[in-house]
């Protein structure tokens, strides 16, 4: 079925493809959509408990009020990280003060007494990294420091790869899995390995990446959710779902991940190898997408057009892809890709996926968790963090 829907698919979207990158700009109107984000976001703070740490980070479909998650939850650097790209396409002081204070509510995750976390990387990078990159505050690059030490300690070198879920071990007897989401959580070694962590943080990190591309994808390019691997020497057992619909099928945002994860191991890298994995996980995920480029949450789900969209994957996408189409060093690829998260950023930027008057959010019709049952056709935080970063990114790229 993924296979006769993307040849429909791709012969109606050959006429965008076409069109240079500048005009389809556009009809994105960068500013007016960075002004909607900022309004958004002083919705969310008109709205919050300023003596909290608590972080938005969903809305439910039938909800217009945050739901909000402990600094402990995967997803706690996106708010402070949302916060921190306003300020900078803003300049209020304002936004710049709860920056700083919702980003400075997690430093408990540095301390010994949390223990190591997996999705360091999304928590600490995504708000501590832009917070020293945006004000170079010594003490927060001590902490970024500090956030790659704890997520090194879950590498194992008999795999090849860091831990994930240490929990799984004994509730699905998997002795050592990894998701593709940690391949976002490399960025926070590799630039600690450049600002004084050292070398082993890069040799952690591109190891990962190898294993991973080893073991965690099939010949076409899709990859499992979760791939298990044996401790005692470290050989690969299988590749499982946990939120895509089945073992073997294409999770949209899990091909999200691995399109960033693997453009940025290139940037990173600079090694050949990295880029050439980057086309072919991107081009599987582009040649199945739909007419509007916002995929389904699976693209090998059954009754695809009633299933529900996942903008969080397109915002993902549409931020890797501005990045990749300036590493590229094939041409027509490097306007393809820009091509393409123009699309994306467009209909994301459309009253199709905008909240707008109808809850505090930047955008609809995300997935978490559909097996899970939770999250479906959502506002989450990290697809509205994706999406400003894109927006941020596609503003620089234009020149603008």
């Amino acid at each position: 079925m993924r296979k006769q829907l993307s040849l429909l698919l791709v012969s109606i979207s050959l006429g965008w493809v076409g069109c240079a990158p500048d005009k389809q700009a556009d009809t994105i109107h960068l500013d007016r959509q960075l002004e909607y984000c900022d309004a958004q976001i002083r919705r969310t703070l008109s709205e919050a408990d300023q003596d909290s740490c608590l972080m938005p980070r969903s809305m439910e479909a039938n909800q217009t009020n945050w739901n909000m998650s402990n600094i402990y939850d995967w997803t706690s650097g996106f708010w402070p990280g949302i916060l921190w790209y306003d300020y900078e396409a803003t300049g209020d002081e304002e936004i710049k003060a709860q920056a700083i204070r919702y980003t400075e509510c997690l430093l408990p995750l540095v301390t010994p007494a949390h223990g190591a976390d997996h999705d360091i990387g999304f928590q600490i990078f995504c708000s501590f990294g832009n917070a020293y990159r945006i004000t170079g505050n010594e003490e927060y690059k001590t902490v970024i420091l500090k956030g790659a030490q704890k997520l090194a300690k879950l590498y194992n070198p008999k795999v090849g790869t860091i831990l994930s879920w240490p929990g799984m071990v004994k509730r699905m007897g998997w002795p050592h899995n990894t998701i593709m989401d940690n391949m976002m959580n490399l960025e926070i070694l590799f630039w600690a390995a450049r600002n004084g962590g050292g070398q082993e943080l890069y040799d952690i990190a591109v190891k990962h990446a190898q294993t991973t591309m080893k073991y965690s994808f099939r010949e076409d390019g899709g990859n499992y959710h979760v791939a298990v691997y044996d401790t005692i020497d470290g050989h690969f057992i299988k590749g499982v779902t946990n939120q895509g619909y089945g073992d073997s099928s294409l999770w949209a945002r899990g091909q999200a991940w691995a399109i960033y994860g693997y453009m940025m191991v290139y940037r990173e890298t600079q090694d050949k190898t990295f880029l050439r994995f980057a086309e072919k996980v991107t081009e599987l995920y582009l040649e199945n997408l739909p007419e509007d480029y916002i995929p389904y949450w699976d693209f090998d789900a059954p009754d695809m057009i009633k299933q529900p969209k996942d903008a969080s994957a397109a915002a993902i996408t549409a931020s890797a892809l501005i990045e990749l189409s300036e590493l590229e060093d094939t041409p027509s690829l490097a306007s393809r890709y820009l091509n393409a998260a123009t699309r994306m950023l467009g209909e994301l930027s459309s009253e199709r996926y905008q909240c707008r008057d109808i809850k505090p959010a930047f955008l609809m019709h995300s997935t978490g968790n559909q097996p899970g049952g939770y999250e479906i056709d959502a506002s989450i935080n990290y697809a509205d963090y994706y999406y400003l970063q894109a927006l941020l990114k596609y503003k620089k790229a234009m020149g603008l």
